[in-house]
């Protein structure tokens, strides 16, 4: 299953975020709603990264923690956490993360591969690095990084 991006000729539009001190982005066509935090209802035995559940008007979706799902720290959700409701293969996942940091459009060339010194099992997660001027972007492939829920959802 490949996730869709959403291209205006040879431009990509994606949503970046920080976790930690490292930022992220995430295809924007990926993207139902960003909301801010608000807490969930914890489930057991589920793994560390799922926080738990949301009722989204009326369909009730589970969080994940994106930093420790990523094997970072896990967030400690404040006033500027996010959860970003995100819709794959047609089922909602929720990601804590700590800020949504900006909308931008790059072009597809900006898009560079993982380096292939990150472990395979690590670079499954990256489908590339985006060059920007202040930072090195990581963007998330979120199939692969909510591959497990979606297999349990099915």
């Amino acid at each position: 299953m490949t996730m869709n991006i959403k291209q205006s000729g040879s431009h990509l539009e994606i949503v970046s975020f920080h976790l930690g001190d490292q930022e992220f982005c995430i295809d924007i066509m990926a993207i139902r709603e960003i909301r801010g935090w608000a807490p969930v209802t914890p489930m057991p035995h589920t793994p560390q990264y799922v926080l738990g559940l949301i009722n989204l008007r009326g369909a009730v979706i589970p969080v994940i923690d994106m930093a420790c799902r990523l094997g970072m720290k896990m967030t400690e959700p404040s006033e500027r956490s996010a959860i970003i409701v995100t819709d794959i293969g047609g089922k909602l996942v929720g990601l804590l993360v700590e800020q949504v940091s900006d909308m931008m459009t790059i072009k597809n060339e900006d898009l560079q591969p993982a380096p292939e010194i990150i472990p395979e099992t690590q670079r499954a997660f990256c489908r590339g690095i985006v060059a920007l001027e202040r930072s090195m972007v990581c963007f998330l492939n979120l199939d692969t990084v909510i591959a497990d829920e979606l297999k349990q959802a099915a």
